[in-house]
């Protein structure tokens, strides 16, 4: 079967869409049942909102040693040298974890300054304390998986992931309604602690299948080995390019979410809907950008430059059709939606109005994504990371203020989003033709 071939692309996107979209799923159920909770719903979002975009952050910016790993695995698994990086698995696994330790130390004891630098006060900053602080438990939980989920995409499968996804995120649901809203005589209503808890469940439950699917499946294992393997400080200089791109990218997130807080807490709280929606929307469509990521480091480890050329131009159909359907039923299902996460008037008003913007994005989107996950598994991490400095700092950003300055409020952030894609999108899409289509040739 060809690698290309529309079977083979599928057989890694469909279960790479399931899996992806289990973590934003889990964040849109939290966002839903909190919502319509009886006490301080408007409040609950907020603080969901703003501990949910600071939650994905600095898991963004971590995990990226997964889209390393990836890349390196598939790369090797291209050109049979396998055995190259069966000592770098469990080295960078351990880094992770390390990693992630640290990252817990040096922000659950500062979860007030930096829901503070949110804009957030009051009530809705004591709830993003609280929140937080349960939710960040699951960052060694989250990293761990996310780096073993890389070696499963590199290996070219992606069905384990989704496996692993699937149950965590059934287990945030139920949990979710049992610990939030309680269980007369048996479990009281914990409101968004609860949430906090099941989401920490639903994470423990993915590392522990994952880690299954880990010992069972691959040629792998987890003995550390102290001779440092010579591509670890390849994987690490790829994984530092990431961080700083998705640092960039993360700062865009933390800037419309400080502005939609100043607006306001009904503003904040629409905000964190359509926030939520659109990264719902970008992991779906990210499954054809995983395809993408790991069959092209495997064809570029064989040098089958024909192969990467014809795999852009289908993965990019692929996406792009995806992202019309999803335009097509939110387009049909319109009032519906805002009305699952929220009942006030005044935060629905602010969410229907914006979200036609959200929707007209996602083809602009979808090629954008396509592309990213390519150039990752081609290892092309300093492109990646200078495009994105310059699409948040000459683009997003003075969008954003220019917009701000004529009081445009929620559309300001979301015409700074558009204008963040279309940037992405087209230097992209220029940088592959120019230097791998010349190779095709």
């Amino acid at each position: 079967m060809s690698a290309i071939s529309f079977k083979n692309i599928n057989r890694l996107a469909i279960p790479a869409i399931i899996a992806g979209i289990a973590e934003p799923l889990i964040s849109l159920t939290d966002i839903a049942i909190i919502g319509n909770v009886d006490k301080n719903p408007i409040e609950s979002l907020a603080a969901a909102g703003i501990v949910g975009s600071f939650l994905s952050a600095i898991i963004w910016i971590v995990a990226q040693t997964k889209t390393a790993i990836s890349s390196i695995v598939s790369q090797h698994l291209g050109a049979n040298r396998l055995h190259a990086v069966k000592t770098l698995i469990p080295q960078a696994i351990y880094f992770n974890l390390l990693f992630s330790i640290v990252i817990y130390v040096t922000t659950a004891f500062f979860a007030e300054a930096i829901f503070s630098a949110y804009n957030a006060e009051g009530l809705i900053l004591s709830y993003s304390e609280e929140y937080y602080q349960i939710r960040a438990l699951g960052y060694p939980l989250t990293l761990v998986t996310f780096a073993i989920f890389g070696i499963f995409r590199g290996l070219q499968n992606t069905l384990w992931a989704m496996k692993c996804s699937i149950t965590g995120a059934l287990v945030n649901v139920i949990l979710d309604f049992t610990l939030v809203y309680g269980i007369e005589g048996f479990i009281p209503a914990m409101h968004l602690k609860g949430a906090a808890y099941a989401s920490l469940a639903a994470q423990a439950t993915m590392l522990v299948m994952a880690l299954w699917f880990f010992f069972k499946k691959t040629p792998f294992h987890l003995k550390l080995s102290f001779n440092i393997n010579p591509q670890l400080k390849g994987l690490l200089l790829m994984a530092a390019n990431l961080f700083v791109r998705t640092a960039a990218l993360n700062f865009a997130i933390y800037l419309a979410n400080a502005y939609a807080t100043g607006y306001g807490k009904n503003y904040i709280a629409a905000q964190s809907i359509l926030m939520n929606i659109w990264l719902f929307f970008s992991f779906f469509i990210d499954g054809y950008a995983n395809a993408g990521n790991a069959i092209g480091g495997k064809l570029l480890g064989a040098r089958d430059y024909k192969s990467l050329w014809e795999l852009s131009k289908k993965i990019s159909k692929y996406s792009v059709f995806i992202a019309f359907i999803l335009m097509g039923i939110c387009a049909l299902f319109y009032d519906e939606i805002g009305l699952i996460f929220n009942k006030e008037d005044s935060v629905l008003m602010l969410f229907y109005s914006v979200f036609w913007l959200v929707l007209l994005m996602q083809p602009v989107n979808a090629i954008a994504f396509m592309f990213d996950g390519i150039f990752k598994g081609l290892g092309e991490a300093k492109y990646l990371r200078n495009l994105l400095l310059a699409a948040t700092f000459l683009g997003f950003t003075p969008a954003l203020l220019i917009a701000d300055h004529f009081g445009m409020k929620l559309y300001a952030i979301w015409i700074a989003f558009f204008v963040w894609m279309l940037i992405r999108s087209s230097a992209l899409v220029i940088q592959f033709r120019r230097k791998y289509l010349k190779k095709e040739i």
